[in-house]
């Protein structure tokens, strides 16, 4: 069997309380998962749910509280900024805000050959390789001395993917690459990544709040709640018969194509807003929204395990919904 490109581990992330004597956040709290070489992994779940963090604690933006990750077989949880530089050229980030993300006193030019030259490639070479990733990415190569603010929100986002191609990296984590675009050209963002993954082998971990994204692009799903995740498996068996009730809601609010299975479908609704990290409710994090928390989910916290026997998919929740 192939070892997994990236794997995690118990991975966590505590940032201190904003005051002197608040309460620490626990913004992620012992993520396991991995992602195969060629495979797209979908994160998904509401605002605040420790997705980001995580994206950028695998890329080393962040310094994990605890955990290890391993990519290519080689933990990089504990690595020095020297020790990470010539990792960088096989995974790197793509943001969420196109325009947020570009230095706006760059030309594209400069965006795209930095992380090459940044390297020690020629500046001559490095900005070669940038005309070609702009064609490749889909915008004229003879617009790269322009600047970030000459080019739309599409243009820039297919800017910042050139950027992250670069270094022909391996692992792309994708952190809501297309929520700040327009519904068509999210679409258009979408299809090139997937093309870019067919020509280039690309693997991603694929960051967003929009299940119909997720369900478009994914192979695999992990849902995270309250900086855990609550299940994860294949796309298919996630979307045809989830097994957590956090799961369940999420997708009850995907709006259907058939408008007669939209009005008729039953719509979950949870129970007030997501607790604070910085406050996590005792047992199953879930349970005061849960519809079915039961006495055992308020002072016992589920583990992750296989959701019914022959699937490898996994599910955090003492009373499982059935497949």
């Amino acid at each position: 069997m192939t070892a997994p490109l990236l794997c995690v581990r118990d991975l966590t992330m505590t940032f201190p309380g904003r005051r002197a004597r608040s309460a620490p956040v626990r913004a992620v709290d012992g993520v396991s998962f991995e992602v195969a070489t060629g495979e797209t992994l979908g994160l998904v779940g509401e605002s605040g749910c420790g997705k980001s963090t995580t994206g950028r604690m695998i890329v080393r933006l962040l310094q994990p509280t605890s955990g290890s990750i391993e990519f290519g077989g080689r933990d990089i949880g504990r690595l020095s900024q020297r020790e990470l530089k010539p990792l960088r050229t096989e995974l790197q980030m793509v943001f969420q805000d196109p325009h947020s993300s570009l230095n706006p006193r760059q030309t594209v030019a400069r965006i795209i050959s930095d992380p090459l030259i940044v390297q020690g490639a020629p500046a001559a070479e490095a900005r070669k390789r940038a005309a070609e990733l702009m064609e490749l990415v889909g915008l004229i190569p003879e617009h790269i001395d322009r600047y970030p603010h000459e080019f739309s929100g599409g243009q820039a986002q297919r800017i910042g993917i050139a950027r992250a191609l670069a270094t022909s990296p391996r692992l792309v984590v994708a952190d809501e690459p297309v929520s700040a675009l327009d519904v068509s050209v999210q679409a258009q963002i979408v299809n090139l990544m997937e093309r870019l993954q067919r020509e280039l082998g690309l693997s991603y971990l694929f960051i967003a709040h929009d299940l119909s994204v997720i369900k478009r692009v994914c192979d695999r799903v992990a849902v995270m709640y309250l900086g855990r995740i609550v299940e994860i498996g294949a796309r298919e068996r996630v979307y045809a018969a989830p097994a957590h009730p956090y799961t369940r809601a999420l997708l009850s609010a995907v709006p259907l194509p058939d408008p007669a299975a939209e009005r008729t479908r039953e719509r979950i609704t949870l129970l007030g807003d997501p607790p604070s990290p910085a406050a996590p409710p005792p047992g199953c994090t879930f349970h005061p929204r849960c519809p079915k928390a039961q006495g055992i989910c308020r002072t016992e916290a589920p583990v992750l395990r296989i959701a019914a026997p022959g699937e490898a998919r996994q599910v955090a929740c003492h009373f499982p919904e059935p497949g």
